[in-house]
């Protein structure tokens, strides 16, 4: 057990139970003075709420006994564990004052974000910051003059923030927004810098490392051949002026030093060719000699292809940076018919280069798990929507929505649609109001809080109450509008007014007999039915799982499944396709439904997506035979309905922070895939079924209904 005491009374006030062997490690969170976290020996580490003695979370991460635990000094929401199982862990505390992020992103006075011990540890009071960083942001922030709210975000963000970037995306942001480079911090350089100073501060390093003027003698870059007769051939072609020959003759010995030093005096038209020739070799060889030849001769492609292929994709960055300020240029040379350029540097072509390798790069940090330095990648030359994606895909969400306020315009589709998923995940119990500030901060906001309210809980009185913030109409107003805009036959409203009236399930069978007329036609698109059941999917859940809503709730959740195996398709959330039909597959055999969909339709849909998107694959990974032409056609038909995807940076999977990091003792097969989960594990409702946390996402994202097919809807963000 952990006992609380109250000094002052001699006397154990509280008695957190819950471990199975000794505790070997406590310590209190110093922003959230209830806040307390021990570690056992019998592998977990649990979070209490000291007001009540409730456990609040329990990790099985750890293989072996824990021993050791700490809060960062000043980011008091990173903890660190060690344990006998050889590793030292960090965690995020974040999760569990999700309330504070979103008042400080709502902008709400400071007395919902700082308080005093007192308030802070009453019983049921929201989370409230109580120590020493939150105190000394708040004084920094009273300080500023004009608009804060940028420093406010920032600061806060890196409180809560664990390490791993978030500082460097912030230098990123203010460069971007026009900041005095003066006052950039000194690690700024360490990190991903913006490309109007990778050069500049590369330089100046390379300047302070240079000391003393150093000259490097020695032999050439081959090793040399000992054949005599060679060597003496070539020195015979030389004294005869036959100085081509005479370099072919060394390039043969290996002695690629003579030959180049004398290649000019053929043309630099075959100097350069030489160059080229020695390049290309050293490549071969994979040999980093290679870099100063590249260099010579202006060939950015070749070197940073070089580069890349070995995984250096930060050289293959600085090359591209350098060339596009024009530091490395394509030798000019002379020819038989007047001087030439047209191998010249091309600055289109460079920024070009520069910004493929950076999406390069990113996407390494993202698929290694991180979102924010991937973010960074993508802010240092400037490409803001691919930063946003990266930061959303990372399910960085708090941490999004301030940067791309902070951003403003260049940022605003982004950002409104984290502050959608964001809205998502505060719709729960406690944090409606939360929600509605959240959605109130979109400017085109009035589908989205239809949305919330419609998926209110509440009791009438408390609707009505969550509708006049909405600035929406009373349940009993509603129910008239839906009744009068359905005689005017607009279905789209009249599904919204039924579903914000006291009888939501009238908007069932009027939205899902719609869709299923769509469907039975030919030249239906994603974008024609999405709208309407993505609406359906936000009635209240206890007035969709009622008897007498059986049958279309059956055929919502079908619907559902089948549009959201085709968004899968859209946004090549390859993993969770086969999920998806494999989903819907079930439902259509296990529940009696009338919907114009087969089994064997989704059968041969999801046969055409395999061996049509096989094709992107690399050699060794393609399929025996190409697809057929059965194939083609029905993923022609599919990719007509799917279109693209109008936020085009969020095409791609999911992959949230810790996504490649090993497990030990919580070890998890996914429902979906039936493999052993890498990273974070999501529960589903039965507490038992278990998915990782990035498929979660994306389902959550295509398929708001759970797996199960229970139709509670999925909330992990």
């Amino acid at each position: 057990t952990v006992r609380i005491w109250d000094y002052t009374q001699d006397a154990c006030i509280n008695v957190l139970s819950g471990h199975t062997a000794p505790v070997r490690g406590l310590v209190w969170n110093p922003e959230i003075p209830y806040l307390l976290i021990s570690g056992s020996w019998d592998y977990t580490i649990r979070v209490w709420d000291t007001r009540d003695g409730t456990c609040l979370d329990t990790v099985y991460d750890h293989g072996a006994d824990v021993y050791g635990l700490t809060c960062h000094p000043s980011r008091p929401f990173t903890m660190a564990s060690c344990s006998r199982d050889s590793t030292v862990r960090l965690w995020s505390l974040t999760p569990l004052i999700n309330p504070l992020q979103i008042n400080i992103l709502a902008d709400r006075c400071w007395d919902e974000i700082i308080g005093n011990t007192d308030r802070a540890v009453e019983s049921g009071a929201p989370p409230l910051l109580c120590g020493k960083v939150s105190r000394d942001i708040k004084q920094e922030v009273e300080k500023l003059t004009g608009n804060p709210r940028g420093k406010k975000l920032r600061w806060f963000s890196e409180c809560f923030s664990p390490p791993g970037g978030s500082k460097n995306l912030w230098d990123l942001v203010a460069v971007i927004k026009g900041q005095d480079d003066s006052l950039l911090p000194q690690h700024y350089c360490k990190g991903i810098m913006h490309m109007k100073h990778l050069i500049r501060f590369r330089m100046s390093k390379a300047q302070e490392l240079t000391t003393v003027k150093m000259s490097k003698y020695g032999g050439g870059i081959g090793a040399p051949s000992k054949e005599e007769r060679l060597k003496e051939a070539a020195e015979i072609h030389l004294r005869l002026g036959q100085i081509q020959r005479y370099c072919e003759l060394m390039v043969e010995l290996g002695e690629w030093d003579k030959a180049l030093s004398v290649a000019p005096g053929v043309s630099m038209k075959y100097w350069r060719k030489l160059m080229q020739r020695r390049a290309d070799q050293l490549i071969q060889e994979e040999n980093d000699d290679v870099i100063p030849y590249c260099i010579a001769i202006g060939d950015v492609k070749k070197l940073v292809s070089f580069f890349t292929s070995r995984g250096q994709l930060k050289e293959a960055l600085l090359v591209a940076q350098a060339a596009c300020e024009g530091n490395i240029q394509m030798s000019s040379f002379s020819t038989t018919s007047g001087p030439s350029n047209s191998g010249g540097n091309n600055t289109d072509d460079y920024n070009e280069l520069l910004h493929k390798v950076s999406k390069e790069l990113a996407e390494w940090y993202f698929q290694d798990g991180h979102a924010v330095l991937a973010a960074c990648c993508h802010l240092a030359v400037e490409n803001i929507e691919l930063a946003m994606a990266n930061l959303i895909r990372g399910n960085e969400l708090e941490l999004a929505i301030s940067v791309g306020t902070v951003l403003g315009e260049s940022a605003a589709q982004a950002t409104h649609y984290a502050l959608e998923l964001l809205a998502r995940k505060c719709m729960t119990i406690t944090t409606w109001d939360l929600a509605a500030d959240l959605l109130m901060m979109i400017p085109d906001n009035k589908l989205q809080l239809v949305k919330l309210c419609a998926f209110y809980p509440g009791c009438v009185a408390e609707i009505n109450d969550l509708h006049e913030k909405c600035n929406l109409p009373d349940v009993e107003e509603c129910m008239r509008l839906a009744e009068t805009i359905q005689a005017d036959g607009d279905i789209f409203e009249t599904i919204k007014y039924y579903l914000l009236s006291t009888e939501p399930e009238k908007a069932l069978p009027i939205g899902i007999q719609y869709v299923k007329e769509q469907l039975c036609g030919s030249d239906w698109t994603l974008d024609s039915v999405c709208p309407y059941l993505d609406l359906l999917s936000y009635i209240r859940t206890e007035r969709l799982v009622l008897h007498k809503c059986s049958e279309f709730r059956n055929e919502l959740l079908i619907l559902c499944g089948y549009t959201g195996a085709l968004l899968a398709i859209r946004r090549q959330y390859n993993s969770i396709v086969p999920a998806l039909y494999e989903y819907t597959s079930q439902l259509l055999k296990r529940r009696e439904v009338s919907v114009p969909l087969k089994i064997e339709q989704l059968s041969e849909e999801l046969e055409a997506w395999r061996a049509c998107t096989q094709l992107n694959k690399p050699t060794d990974e393609l399929p025996c035979s190409p697809p057929s032409e059965s194939q083609r056609t029905v993923y022609s038909v599919l990719a007509a309905r799917i279109q693209e995807e109008p936020l085009k940076g969020m095409v791609g999977p999911d992959y949230v922070t810790g996504s490649n990091l090993p497990s030990h003792s919580d070890i998890h097969i996914s429902c979906l895939t039936g493999l052993r989960i890498q990273g974070p594990v999501f529960f589903l409702e039965d507490g038992k079924s278990a998915i990782s946390l990035n498929d979660a996402l994306m389902w959550a994202k295509v398929n708001p209904f759970s797996p199960l097919g229970t139709g509670i809807r999925l909330n992990p963000f």
